[in-house]
C-alpha cells in the first residue's frame, strides 16, 4: 500500500472523507478493552516477579522509620508528580489511626531547582539538596519510566555514599538504575509502555506504603502488648 493509502485508512478526514460514527466506536471501544487487558496483564507480570523486592523494600524503609530517618522523593516530568504523591501519602495518611512519617519532595523547590539547574547544571538538582538535608540512614525513592535520568543516577550515587538507602521504580529493562549498582532494591515494569509503567509504579508505591505501616503498626501492637502484661 502507498503512504498516502496508508495515511487514507488512519486519517480519512484529511482526504475529504467522513468516518462512519459506529465504526469509530466500536473501535474505540476495541481499543478501551485491549488497554485494559494490557494494563491488567503488565501489572500482574510485575508484582507476580517483584513482589520480593517490594517487600524487601517495605523493610528496608520501615528500619529508616524506626531509627527516626526520613524519607526523600524525586523524579523529572510525570515522575515528579509521583515523587510529590509518594512525599504526601507518608506525610499525610489517608488511613486513619496511621501517624504522619517524614518524607520530603525534592522536586517542591522550584527556586531551588531553578538556582542549581542554572549555576551548576540539570544533573546536580537532587544531589545539592541529598548533601544539604539527608543524613545516613535515610531512604531515598527515585522515579523514572526509563531508569536513564541523569539527575536520579546522580543522586542515587551521592546517597550510596552518604548510607542513605535507595529504592528506585523504572521500567523497560531498567536502564542505568538497575545497570549502576547504586539502588537497593529495583523495580522494573516489564513494559515499554509510558503509561503501563505509571501504572505500576503508583500501584507500588501504594503497597509500599501501606506495607511499611503495616511493619511498624505490627511492632507498635507487639510492644504495647508487653506493656499491658508488665
Amino acid at each position: 500500500m502507498s503512504n498516502e493509502g496508508t495515511l487514507s485508512g488512519l486519517y480519512p478526514f484529511l482526504h475529504g472523507k467522513t468516518q462512519d460514527p459506529d465504526k469509530l466506536d466500536a473501535a474505540l471501544r476495541h481499543s478501551v478493552a485491549e488497554k485494559a487487558r494490557d494494563s491488567r496483564e503488565t501489572s500482574e507480570r510485575f508484582f507476580g516477579e517483584q513482589a520480593g523486592i517490594l517487600v524487601a523494600a517495605a523493610h528496608a524503609l520501615a528500619e529508616v522509620y524506626r531509627r527516626n530517618g526520613q524519607l526523600f522523593s524525586m523524579g523529572n516530568g510525570g515522575s515528579s508528580c509521583d515523587a510529590s504523591h509518594v512525599a504526601v501519602e507518608f506525610v499525610h495518611p489517608v488511613t486513619a489511626g496511621r501517624p504522619a512519617l517524614a518524607a520530603t519532595n525534592l522536586v517542591a523547590d522550584l527556586a531551588m531547582i531553578s538556582a542549581v539547574g542554572n549555576d551548576l547544571g540539570f544533573d546536580h538538582v537532587f544531589v545539592r539538596q541529598l548533601v544539604a538535608h539527608a543524613r545516613k540512614g535515610d531512604a531515598l525513592i527515585g522515579i523514572s519510566t526509563s531508569g536513564n535520568s541523569q539527575n536520579l543516577i546522580a543522586a542515587f550515587l551521592k546517597a550510596k555514599e552518604m548510607g542513605v538507602t535507595t529504592i528506585g521504580l523504572t521500567g523497560g529493562d531498567g536502564g542505568k538504575m538497575r545497570s549502576s549498582g547504586t539502588v537497593d532494591h529495583c523495580l522494573v515494569v516489564p513494559s515499554s509502555s509510558i503509561h503501563r509503567i505509571q501504572e505500576c509504579h503508583v500501584a507500588a508505591y501504594h503497597i509500599l506504603w501501606d506495607l511499611v505501616h503495616t511493619l511498624l503498626a505490627d511492632e507498635r501492637g507487639s510492644a504495647a502488648g508487653k506493656g499491658d502484661v508488665q
